[in-house]
């Protein structure tokens, strides 16, 4: 068991409510069983972190960004908000090793799992707003976001991991003049948890791979890793093509 003050150290927020916190960190696959106190699961505080997320950078970005139009403004929001940059964040925060997981999710690496950490972080913000109000989950979102919105300031065209799928076609057809091709090789957990494994090819080698909560998910991951290291000139594979 984590000690509280040790996550509140590391969050660099100081919960009135201590119990927001635990509920914030419990995955539903955790059994009270594993402890004597019964806690509720993050489920609900990930619902109202999201909201207060996509609040919270909307209203940045407008006043970062007073000239961008609607379109692009929601481009920075997709990347601002999405699964692959709030996973980051996460690690940053250290939250994979706060998580509470059930034996299931500890045996399959659930605390390296993009939308658990991901989840994780939406719920703790919703706990933040639930202690403390909308100013303290501001503070805490531009903390947790600190380097996102750093980055996309600097520069804003790249849209914080936004749309790697679309930025990795465009590459793939300017330099290669061909598509990448994505695959999906495997798919576990219940149907109501399912995580997807995608990979994208380049002329038949793989170049990326990733996992998500959705398909879309995971093939953003994918293009992400390839967009990495094709961009930077790298030609490296990290497997075999997928077709049978």
């Amino acid at each position: 068991m984590f000690q509280i003050h040790d996550v509140q150290r590391t969050l660099g927020y100081v919960f009135t409510q201590e119990d927001l916190l635990l509920e914030a960190l419990t995955h539903r696959s955790f059994s009270p069983s594993q402890e004597h106190a019964t806690v509720k699961h993050n489920e609900r505080l990930e619902f109202l972190g999201d909201a207060i997320l996509g609040l919270v950078i909307s209203e940045s970005l407008v006043a970062i960004f007073p000239t961008f139009t609607e379109g692009e403004l929601s481009k920075l929001k997709a990347g601002l908000i999405s699964r692959v940059t709030l996973a980051k964040a996460a690690g940053r925060l250290t939250l994979g090793q706060w998580l509470r997981l059930g034996r299931g999710e500890e045996a399959s690496s659930g605390r390296e799992k993009h939308s658990l950490l991901a989840n994780a972080l939406e719920a703790l913000i919703g706990a933040v707003y639930l202690d403390s109000g909308l100013g303290a989950a501001r503070t805490f979102i531009h903390r947790a976001l600190a380097k996102e919105f750093s980055d996309l300031q600097d520069r804003p065209e790249l849209s914080i991991g936004g749309d790697w799928k679309s930025r990795l076609q465009e590459w793939v057809h300017k330099n290669e003049g061909a598509s990448p091709r994505y695959c999906l090789i495997g798919e576990s957990g219940p149907d109501h948890q399912k995580v997807f494994s995608m990979t994208v090819e380049i002329r038949g080698q793989v170049m990326g791979r990733g996992e998500g909560s959705t398909k879309k998910e995971a093939e953003q991951c994918a293009a992400e890793q390839a967009f990495a290291q094709v961009s930077r000139g790298g030609t490296d594979t990290i497997g075999n093509s997928c077709e049978k």
